[in-house]
């Protein structure tokens, strides 16, 4: 008689914080294929029922854009120079946003979304993480296919740096990955604080150079340099026009800090789960 195998979920409180870890990578790199199928299935029934389909992936940013073109060309807000034609500013300020917000929800809605199986099945749940990852990049394609397309309908001249740009949009992607990953174990254990962290990035993007330029003086100017989502805005951009920035080494100081971020965060994801699955099955 074949016998089955149990997986019993305990409190990790007592393992180490480097096995934890080395246990979390190990199953995040042995993960690929299942997170691909994951990924598959999961981008498949999100456009299933749609009738516009992959549209939505940037209706969004796009009608955000739009209102504030609207604003500023009826002369209803009065913004600062862009230095290039102010909806190639809006629109990429707000492609480049809608990537980087979705790498923070990515962790906590591929979690979220198979919080019916991890229960029942046992499997790395870091693959959970790496789905949302192939997901993300899945949608991120057709926003950045639209913003060359908007480059080329205004007139933009092709620069050399915009090579750079999906390798800047990588690290803007791995921020936002990194924060998203920290905040997932709160967030799915108590509801009030996901939607806190949703709202709480709606009011960010108004601290963030999205739709319009960092002021010249006072108390907006020093919040928008030092929050760190503005050099991965700004370097994006700069790239994409080939204009100059003076936010490179903010830039790699704020990846470089999202190491140590992320390996705590993945030690973090791994010891919640068990809460998360008795929370679940409750």
């Amino acid at each position: 008689m074949s016998q089955q195998r149990v997986t019993i979920y305990t409190n990790q409180g007592n393992t180490s914080f480097f096995k934890v870890l080395r246990a979390s990578l190990s199953d995040l790199f042995s993960s690929g294929f299942l997170a691909r199928q994951i990924a598959i299935r999961d981008i498949k029934a999100q456009y299933r029922q749609s009738y516009l389909g992959i549209l939505w992936a940037f209706i969004t940013p796009l009608t955000t854009a739009l209102v504030w073109v609207f604003l500023q060309s009826t002369g209803t807000v009065q913004l600062t120079d862009t230095g290039i034609p102010y909806p190639v500013y809006a629109f990429s300020g707000t492609l480049i946003w809608s990537i980087i917000t979705g790498a923070i929800n990515a962790p906590q809605m591929s979690t979220s979304s198979a919080k019916s199986i991890i229960s029942k099945i046992n499997f790395p749940k870091e693959a959970l993480l790496l789905s949302g990852i192939y997901k993300l990049l899945f949608n991120a394609i057709p926003k950045i296919l639209l913003l060359i397309i908007l480059l080329l309908i205004f007139g933009v001249d092709y620069q050399h740096s915009a090579w750079l740009f999906p390798l800047v949009m990588l690290g803007a992607v791995f921020f936002g990955f990194t924060l998203g990953l920290i905040l997932t174990p709160i967030g799915l254990l108590y509801n009030d604080i996901s939607k806190l962290i949703m709202t709480g990035l709606r009011f960010m993007m108004y601290l963030t150079p999205v739709v319009y330029m960092i002021p010249a003086d006072g108390i907006m100017k020093t919040i928008m340099e030092w929050n760190p989502f503005s050099p991965m805005i700004l370097l994006a951009r700069s790239v994409l026009v080939g204009a100059p920035s003076d936010h490179l080494g903010y830039y790699f100081l704020v990846l470089l800090c999202c190491f140590p971020i992320l390996l705590i965060g993945l030690v973090f994801y791994r010891i919640s789960i068990p809460i998360i699955v008795e929370r679940s099955s409750s």
